[in-house]
């Protein structure tokens, strides 16, 4: 057997034999069991009643009786975004960003019903998720098989022995380093069991395989993280507190700090700053309930001469369901101009984090695991595009559908009697127009695209990393 084969299997026999290792692997392996359990359950419930709220929201939309296409505008619609396979691994921001939307014509709501309730239901563990014990706890246990991997043969005055031997400090790294990379491995069977119950209910194979690789990344990371700390340090107890200042300063402090200073780099606008700003923005358009505006004179110009009259009663089309669909454009693109002010500025926050993820490595992976699982901000900003042009669509079909099928005299004197207001009605066969609401992610190509700087940032903490810790192997026998 090898030099290096006979320290990897040497180093396994030392953890073996040690209760803390043992009881700490059994800790971590249950705390991930446990958060798994409920991530998947609560994954698993939302998807079923979302899913069920949305049939529910459809069947009531085009069941309403035969009424004023105008009412069926403010009657509105429901769309929900229920989880991707993926989130029953990593929540993501699915658990602080709305799940529902109403649709109603003039205006876009914001979504609601986040899942941040739960945190009475779950207690203090509400946070907890496979992805977050993944990336704070794992380290923690990597740090303490690998601390006193080379500081104990220090300690024991068995490493000079050895390298006097002809032993090679960079062979004894290479055994230390194949332990500890048969031990990471281990602790990824949980999430390879996670990722194939993923794939069976809908995730993209390589995505999956893709979230599996950066984990993998990220935990050799401090694996050689920790190799390199022990070769360094006089002795475990020496080593093992720089290492844990080091996970705590990587994964508690830094994600905090950053996210603080980002949000001060590029501040927000309150909503009700926004909302005023879009609502004076709205007033200058025209109401388009009132046909006989100022601000809509020039398009009854142009249908009286589209159409050779005079009068708007004479006119083909009910000039007031043309109005609410001129009205309704134009106070869209005022609306997504807003819209797209806020994805923006949030973007850039993303974007500058993203820039600033080179100081931790918890942090890159933490933006990278989000969006290779599709419960990033993009998706999240994904999802308010396709709700937005389901509802300009449903919209504007119910504005056509006051134009071309109530007639302008109907439409006047639809509350005069029974019987008028009858005749201003359309059949409810017309409803049908809404369409069913399918959000469809992104593939795997383009959310590695999102993650390029954070994968690239990864890749690099390792390859440097490793060649501090090689570097360090070299020194051994001097």
């Amino acid at each position: 057997m090898s030099p290096v084969l006979l320290i990897a299997k040497d180093e396994w026999r030392y953890w073996l034999r040690s209760n803390l290792a043992v009881y700490s692997a059994l800790l971590f392996l249950l705390l991930l069991v446990v958060t798994s359990v409920i991530t998947v359950s609560e994954i698993h419930s939302k998807a079923q009643h979302l899913e069920h709220d949305q049939n529910q929201a459809e069947e009531a939309f085009v069941d309403q009786p035969a009424r004023h296409p105008h009412r069926m505008v403010h009657y509105g619609h429901y769309v929900f975004r229920t989880p991707l396979p993926l989130s029953l691994f990593d929540p993501g921001l699915d658990a602080v960003t709305g799940k529902a939307i109403f649709l109603e014509g003039h205006r876009q709501n914001s979504a609601t019903f986040s899942d941040s309730a739960a945190s009475a239901e779950l207690g203090g563990l509400a946070w907890l998720t496979p992805a977050v014990v993944y990336q704070l706890f794992a380290p923690l246990l990597i740090i303490l098989l690998g601390h006193g991997a080379i500081a104990r043969e220090r300690e024991s005055a068995t490493l000079m022995p050895m390298l006097a031997q002809g032993l090679g400090g960079r062979t004894l790294l290479l055994g230390k380093s194949l332990a500890l990379l048969a031990a990471i491995c281990v602790l990824l069977i949980p999430m390879v069991i996670a990722m194939g119950i993923a794939v069976a209910n809908g995730a993209l194979f390589s995505a999956s395989i893709s979230l599996l690789a950066i984990y993998f990344i990220y935990l050799c990371i401090w694996g050689v993280l920790t190799l390199w700390a022990s070769s360094l340090m006089q002795s475990r107890a020496t080593g093992l507190a720089s290492l844990v200042s080091a996970w705590l300063l990587f994964s508690l402090v830094m994600p905090a700090a950053l996210i603080n200073w980002v949000a001060k780099q590029h501040p927000m606008p309150g909503k009700i700053e926004t909302d005023m700003a879009m609502l004076e923005e709205a007033r200058k358009l025209g109401d388009g309930h009132n046909a006989n505006d100022p601000a809509f004179a020039q398009l009854r110009a142009q249908l009286l001469e589209q159409y050779d009259v005079e009068n708007v009663e004479d006119l083909p089309v009910n000039v007031r369901g043309i109005v609410a669909q001129y009205g309704e454009e134009k106070l869209t693109k005022t609306l997504n101009e807003y819209a797209q002010q806020q994805a923006a500025g949030e973007a850039r926050q993303a974007q500058l984090l993203q820039n600033m993820s080179w100081l931790s490595p918890t942090v890159a992976l933490g933006l990278a695991s989000r969006a290779m699982a599709g419960t990033d901000l993009h998706h999240y900003q994904l999802f308010l595009k396709a709700a937005e042009q389901l509802r300009f669509d449903f919209v504007q079909g119910l504005n056509k559908l006051h134009a071309e099928e109530v007639t302008y005299n109907d439409d006047v004197n639809k509350y005069g009697s029974a019987e008028q207001q009858a005749r201003a009605r359309v059949d409810a066969s017309n409803w049908r127009l809404l369409d069913e609401f399918e959000f469809h992610p992104q593939g795997t190509s383009a959310r590695w695209g999102q993650s390029t700087v954070t994968l690239a940032v990864l890749v690099v903490w390792l390859l440097g990393l490793t060649s501090a810790m090689f570097f360090q192997a070299g020194r051994l026998q001097r």
